[in-house]
């Protein structure tokens, strides 16, 4: 399915749109293609820009002192990824968005967004909604991470992921249960006995 597509059937599970409306949500928004291991965005980079995964997947992730990955979403097609905190105070990115595969995304910047915004306010109920449905995950991963034990959010990821998880390393899906890779493994090998 061509990303252009597939971003107007998001919108669309939330919101109508006219032609012309779709036309112009269209020419506001910017088609990037990112190798394997490229940068959406760094640490310590502004972030003024949603960006809409039409190919591939990302990661959202922060850099402990030690030098850690800890992954805070896995963004695959039909998901958007943003560095919030940036986007929103407008101050230096705490995230890095990496490529985990060649991806193709579709950039709206807070300009572009803003100008959405006048022309056509529905879109506002729609961002509304992306941020409520984008905070209630990340509620729920605290939540899991304090309530559940390492296997269970496995298990967890493997029953949300189960799309993508075959294309994940075991390092990466260490960080996002929020485990190191020495733990996953002996949790899978004691698994599989």
């Amino acid at each position: 399915m061509d990303g252009r597509t597939l971003i107007l059937e998001n919108v669309s599970k939330h919101i109508a749109l006219a032609e012309e409306e779709k036309k112009y949500f269209l020419s506001l928004l910017q088609t990037k293609n990112y190798h394997k291991k490229a940068y959406l965005q760094r640490e310590g980079n502004p972030c003024n820009h949603f960006t809409f995964i039409t190919s591939g997947c990302v990661k959202s992730y922060l850099m402990d002192p030690k030098g850690e990955e800890h992954i805070l979403t896995i963004a695959p097609a039909d998901w958007w990824v943003v560095d919030y905190m940036s986007f929103v105070f407008e101050k230096p990115g705490t995230l890095f968005i990496e490529a985990i595969e060649d991806t193709t995304a579709l950039i709206l910047t807070k300009e572009n967004r803003d100008l959405l915004f006048k022309k056509i306010p529905p879109f506002e109920h729609y961002f509304r909604t992306l941020t409520e449905r984008a905070f209630a995950v990340s509620q729920e991963r605290v939540t899991d991470i304090l309530s559940l034990t390492a296997a269970q959010r496995f298990e967890k990821f493997q029953q949300r992921y189960a799309r993508i998880a075959a294309s994940l390393t075991q390092q990466q899906i260490a960080s996002f249960i929020g485990v190191t890779p020495a733990f996953f493994s002996r949790m899978l090998k004691a698994k599989r006995k």
